[in-house]
């Protein structure tokens, strides 16, 4: 584990190393939800353009009536609320390429749903980008996700960055301030606490200075 030193600059130098290993590497990017992922995950593609594609972890949510069914709707996001066992299923495919391209999920926030078969990998990209907030969770089917990713850095912004965000985040999404401040209070922020230990578990840590 290592503290990030250099901002983005040296952070776009590192994937472009990794991308240039001549096998395929897989690269997660963890962190508490509002930490800036996604963000991240786009400059990282921007950059690398071909040589790589994001295949975020937010498209293994589970469906909003399979939430309903198992009495988890009120709590979206948290562990349970993915199929973690499909997520790792899909890293073991992206990890081997082999003459046809991987379809992936991608989860769509403005109607809360993924949509299955959207994000082709096809065998000649070199770095496969994941992001999520729990990469490096280290129980259930969880547990294995780390083993299948090449490098981990974690995303580690102040608190209060975190709940600006994710407010903004919410009420940008449809939510009144009072219930988007609900929800960062009641879901958002206790699956942060969750998260926040596993970061001893990637090979970088990152906090706002990219």
């Amino acid at each position: 584990m290592t503290a990030h030193r250099g901002g983005l600059p040296a952070l776009l130098d590192r994937a472009r190393q990794l991308a240039s290993t001549g096998r395929r590497q897989i690269l997660g990017i963890a962190g508490p939800p509002g930490s800036g992922k996604g963000t991240l995950a786009a400059e990282l593609l921007e950059d690398l353009g071909s040589k790589a594609v994001v295949v975020p972890m937010d498209g293994f949510h589970l469906a909003e009536a399979e939430l309903r069914r198992l009495g988890r709707r009120d709590r979206k996001g948290a562990p349970d609320t993915f199929d973690s066992a499909g997520f790792a299923a899909l890293l073991r495919r992206l990890r081997e390429p082999g003459e046809h391209a991987v379809y992936a999920p991608e989860f769509h926030r403005e109607v809360e749903e993924s949509y299955a078969g959207s994000i082709a990998v096809g065998p000649e990209v070199p770095l496969v980008i994941t992001e999520g907030n729990y990469l490096l969770l280290d129980e259930g089917p969880w547990a294995e996700v780390r083993g299948l990713l090449d490098e981990t850095w974690f995303l580690d912004p102040p608190r209060e960055v975190l709940v600006s965000r994710l407010v903004d985040r919410h009420t940008h999404h449809g939510k009144d301030p009072a219930a988007a401040r609900a929800w960062v209070e009641g879901t958002d922020l206790p699956n942060a606490d969750r998260i926040a230990p596993t970061r001893d578990r990637a090979d970088l840590i990152i906090d706002e200075s990219w």
